[in-house]
């Protein structure tokens, strides 16, 4: 018979590991639960800066339609105390190439400036041919007519015959799928409507590089002067160049580009400047979240109405 402190001893032993094991448990259950309230705070925290970074995107681009905003201007660019922050950009659309316009009535001189463009981003010559029949054959409203480099329509394969109405559209067409899967390949492209000259207040040097009678240097030198010491279109530095009327070329741009009379008179009618139609970019950010908002837009003089909006998404 074992004595009577033995069983106490081991009655004291085993209540100490039930203890300790409640211990453990709810100690664990105490880790688990602010592992899950710190989650969850985290999560919230996130939430509420992709809502103030939208917020603060949205905010730069209602300041962007105010008629009396320029693409300079500071308050385009605002920062608030906590770490919330918006800026905008401000680039006219008619800089790039409109892709209905340079196709329609089939013109050889604006075709011309298309081809060279292509060419310029390193696309083969029978290439380039397939690719400007196919989508003259696209954008035609004649049926019947087919354009040698082109494929047959079928089953497979109908074009709209009709403008572009979208820029993923020309994905669809034949011959386009390589140009088309490259990074940043529609910058240089637009199917807004208002837009028909080419813009040389923001066209890009590629663009310019496209045009009849243009060189290297002398668009580089344009370039450099249009967009001041930065290198930016839309900033305070910019050169300012006079104009004496609505979307003409003023003479001050001839003169950079280094083009006499003469030769200014042969793309007069293919180029304006600082055309009606911009593009806006509204980067918010909140913390390390970032929201941005894109618009293509025809603001409005003041009092006039609202601004005309083309396009809107969230980046």
């Amino acid at each position: 018979m074992k004595p009577p402190f033995a069983t106490s001893k081991s009655d004291a032993g085993a209540a100490l590991l039930l203890a300790l094991w409640a211990l453990f448990l709810l100690s664990a259950m105490v880790i688990a639960w602010a592992i899950n309230i710190n989650s969850r705070l985290t999560v919230s925290s996130y939430a509420n800066r992709i809502v103030e970074a939208e917020a603060m995107a949205s905010s730069g681009a209602d300041i962007a339609l105010n008629p009396t905003i320029k693409p300079d201007s500071p308050n385009l660019h605002m920062k608030l105390g906590g770490g919330e922050r918006f800026d905008v950009r401000m680039i006219g659309e008619c800089g790039r190439l409109n892709l209905n316009f340079l196709t329609m009535g089939e013109d050889p001189k604006k075709l011309q400036i298309l081809r060279q463009y292509l060419t310029l981003k390193g696309i083969e010559l029978n290439d380039l041919d397939v690719m400007m029949d196919s989508l003259l054959d696209w954008v035609s409203p004649n049926r019947g007519l087919h354009h040698m480099n082109a494929p047959e329509e079928s089953d497979d394969y109908r074009p709209a015959h009709a403008p572009l109405t979208s820029m993923d559209e020309l994905k669809k067409v034949f011959g386009w799928a390589e140009f088309t899967s490259r990074p940043g390949w529609d910058q240089d492209f637009t199917v807004i409507g208002t837009c028909g000259q080419i813009d040389l207040a923001s066209a890009s040097r590629d663009v310019l590089r496209a045009l009849p009678g243009m060189g290297d240097d002398s668009v580089d030198r344009f370039l450099q002067l249009r967009q001041g010491p930065d290198g930016i279109d839309g900033t305070a530095d910019d050169f300012q160049f006079t104009t004496t009327a609505a979307t003409s070329v003023p003479p001050e741009v001839q003169a950079a580009l280094g083009l006499n009379p003469q030769q200014f008179q042969q793309i007069q009618a293919l180029v304006q400047f600082r055309g009606p139609v911009l593009r806006i970019l509204s980067v918010g950010r909140s913390g390390d979240v970032m929201r941005s908002v894109e618009m293509v837009v025809v603001k409005q003089p003041l009092g006039v109405g609202r601004p005309q909006v083309f396009s809107w998404k969230e980046l």
